[in-house]
């Protein structure tokens, strides 16, 4: 096949043109917010900057929002109205009941755990001579994919029955005098060694975030509880950790709605298989491998649904925030 220049052409001028229309919207962005006079310039302003956000959340978000939750209703085909059999489905069907229970498992076990690494880390670092250093190699799993992260725990978790185990853990059993397991495949309990890498992966974004709440807290309150002869313990259960909750919220929302949505790690480890499958895994399986287009929207409403009272309460929590500010 050869690259025939003459034939791009129409595909580059239609690049072209959309360039230029980009570029003419922000020069008349830019203009109309020089040229409105200064009182009614902060309301013009903002409807300048908010009806393109507003068409492109329209056509990226809620256009298809409401066409997946139109397509919930049907059939494989997206054609055949089927009323609400897709939503009967996902609670009768005892596979997908356990893949609901999967993503309760995500949800709550790995903000908690990742959030508590991180926090038990900054404390420890915090101040230290090798602070920087440490803070680097708790980050640094942040900087890898979720599809590299799990190759890598992948071979963590890799079992031969015969010869040398090329997988830590398991060389690590054999050491012990054990046996060699193929831990990914043990049921319930994989989706906790799944659960571990997303760890992995959170606890450098955990403590970042919570070793700079904790360099905000006052001086002068950490002074006073040391005057008051509060130990270690109670310095950190009484001053810290109320000190830095806004933080430790933020941390705990965005990692809650990471793990519903989470897919990459279940698809490159397990492919959903041996009871790992979680709803994010499970609406495309549906959607794509199995061509059931009726069950995959169903349970991406199912998910959106599940996403939105997250994000409700962290706003509802900003907004207090704000007014006590």
């Amino acid at each position: 096949m050869t690259f025939d220049f003459l034939d791009q052409l129409p595909k580059f001028g239609v690049l072209g043109v959309g360039l230029l229309a980009f570029l003419a919207v922000v020069f008349a962005v830019l203009y109309i917010g020089n040229v409105v006079p200064d009182k009614p310039k902060s309301l013009t302003t903002g409807l300048v900057f908010l009806i393109p956000t507003l068409l492109l959340v329209g056509i990226g978000l809620v256009v298809p929002a409401i066409r997946t939750t139109i397509l919930s209703f049907t059939d494989k085909t997206g054609e055949a109205a089927v009323g609400w059999k897709n939503y009967e489905w996902i609670f009768t069907s005892p596979d997908i009941l356990q893949v609901v229970g999967n993503s309760a498992l995500w949800v709550v076990f790995t903000p908690l755990l990742a959030t508590a690494v991180g926090l038990v880390y900054a404390i420890l670092i915090d101040r230290s001579r090798f602070e920087s250093l440490a803070k680097t190699l708790v980050f640094l799993p942040m900087a890898i994919s979720f599809v590299g992260a799990s190759i890598i725990w992948k071979f963590m978790y890799t079992e031969r029955e015969i010869g040398d185990q090329i997988g830590l853990l398991n060389q690590i059993v054999v050491w012990l005098g054990g046996s060699p397991t193929d831990f990914l495949a043990i049921p319930f309990w994989n989706n906790f060694f799944l659960i571990i890498v997303m760890v992995w992966i959170q606890a450098g974004f955990a403590t970042v975030v919570l070793s700079a709440a904790i360099k905000g807290i006052p001086a002068e309150i950490v002074e006073a509880a040391r005057l008051d002869g509060v130990n270690a313990w109670q310095m950190f259960w009484r001053v810290t950790v109320p000190s830095i909750r806004p933080a430790i919220i933020v941390v705990i929302v965005t990692m809650s709605i990471a793990s519903l949505k989470l897919f990459d790690i279940v698809r490159t480890m397990t492919g959903g298989n041996d009871g790992t499958s979680v709803l994010a895994y499970e609406m495309y399986s549906q959607s794509f491998p199995s061509q059931q287009t009726g069950r995959g929207a169903a349970l991406a409403v199912v998910l959106f649904i599940l996403v939105v009272p997250i994000i409700m309460y962290q706003v509802r929590n900003m907004r207090q925030r704000r007014e006590v500010k």
